[in-house]
């Protein structure tokens, strides 16, 4: 005989990052515009890149956000019967230099990790949580490919 426990066996630990359905459906609202802000900034850093090869990987990553934007939107859409609207209350920072720009991206694609780490834990099983897994993991790639342009460029 073989022992299951059911994921819900320690109902009483939670993790820091637990966060309830509702709340994953509004990180994922923002989300929306936060994928959109970081294909706006990687179509400057771009046109900032000092080679053709640096210049691909950032489109290649720019593209992924892109993606990550339709998947946002179109989860949202078929969870909540709702379209996102609106626009992010960040204020944008133009880049003064590619590597100021490296380093800006990559702590965004971390930051976008932990939110969207948030948004996997309040979700049900399903494709909409192996969507996100899937984001973070490239997010997780996104952050590598700037390590290493950030390591080029020093």
């Amino acid at each position: 005989m073989y022992w299951t426990y059911p994921y819900d066996y320690r109902n009483t630990f939670q993790p820091i990052w637990q966060v309830g359905y509702q709340q994953a459906l509004d990180l994922i609202q923002t989300s929306v515009q936060d994928e959109r802000n970081d294909e706006l900034f990687y179509e400057e850093l771009i046109k900032l890149a000092p080679s053709p090869e640096q210049a691909a990987i950032i489109t290649s990553i720019r593209n992924d956000e892109r993606s990550h934007n339709a998947m946002f939107r179109a989860m949202y859409r078929e969870m909540t019967g709702h379209e996102v609207y609106g626009v992010s209350d960040e204020q944008y920072s133009p880049v003064r230099t590619y590597s100021e720009g490296i380093q800006k991206a990559l702590q965004g694609e971390l930051s976008a990790v932990e939110k969207y780490r948030k948004i996997w834990f309040g979700l049900p099983y399903g494709i909409y949580k192996d969507t996100v897994y899937g984001i973070i993991l490239d997010e997780l790639k996104h952050a590598s490919k700037y390590n290493y342009l950030f390591a080029l460029n020093r």
